[in-house]
């Protein structure tokens, strides 16, 4: 899973969870012109702007809140960018089996690209490194 389509999923998770405990923000969470892309967009392109590279959750977490509360929002054009998620990321049931499924398949195919390499000899002879008297 690429890094940015995790950030995707933990803004969401977010969104939910604050969308379940405040009903006010459940109402602008459900607007219909408002969708998690633009969400994403939104907050790319203001943390662009800023300059800098690095927030604290709460600072995103506040843009995206911002974006649902607000109507007049110009979320901006998608940017080309990979987003690095500094906390622990909960995968799905799916997508640790596909995890495993990956892992084992590529110690496969290691194991057999070993295996056809020709195995090298060595031709070389042993040298006796033993002190000699005589």
């Amino acid at each position: 899973m690429k890094s940015t389509e995790i950030f995707k999923r933990t803004i969401q998770n977010y969104l939910e969870q604050q969308a379940a405990t405040d009903e006010l923000f459940a109402v602008s969470y459900r607007k219909p012109q408002k969708n998690i892309d633009g969400c994403i967009t939104y907050i790319l392109n203001t943390v662009q702007k800023s300059g800098c590279n690095g927030f604290a959750d709460d600072e995103i977490y506040g843009m995206a809140i911002h974006y649902y509360t607000e109507d007049n929002i110009n979320a901006g054009n998608p940017v080309n960018c990979n987003v690095a998620v500094n906390h622990v990321v909960e995968l799905t049931a799916e997508e640790k089996e596909q995890a495993r499924k990956n892992a084992i398949q590529r110690v496969q195919n290691e194991a057999y690209n070993r295996l056809k390499q020709p195995q090298k000899k060595s031709n070389k002879t042993e040298v006796n490194n033993q002190l000699s008297l005589f």
